[in-house]
């Protein structure tokens, strides 16, 4: 003998009708959680505070980082620094 059930019904409902928790809420928060989590991390990753860390590491003055990457570039401009003035003498 073969039986066949069919039931009708959302999951909302069946998990209801077997006693299982409702946990969307819970869901929800981590959810929401897990998004904060990934902004922040996206924030500190931006370029703009990659750089801001790097450059709060070095213990020389700003004028002297945008000296040190414009000779790094190619076509850099040229500019004159103490040590570029030691050199001429």
């Amino acid at each position: 003998m073969k039986a066949t059930i069919e039931i009708d019904c959302t999951p909302d409902e069946l998990r209801a009708t077997m006693g299982l928790p409702d946990v969307k809420p819970l869901q929800a928060n981590l959810m929401k959680d897990l998004e904060n989590r990934m902004k922040d991390a996206a924030d500190r990753m931006s370029p703009e505070n990659i750089i801001k860390s790097w450059f709060s590491l070095l213990p020389i003055q700003s004028e002297q980082i945008r000296n040190l990457m414009n000779a790094m570039m190619p076509g850099g401009t040229k500019s004159t620094s103490a040590t570029d003035s030691s050199k001429e003498k």
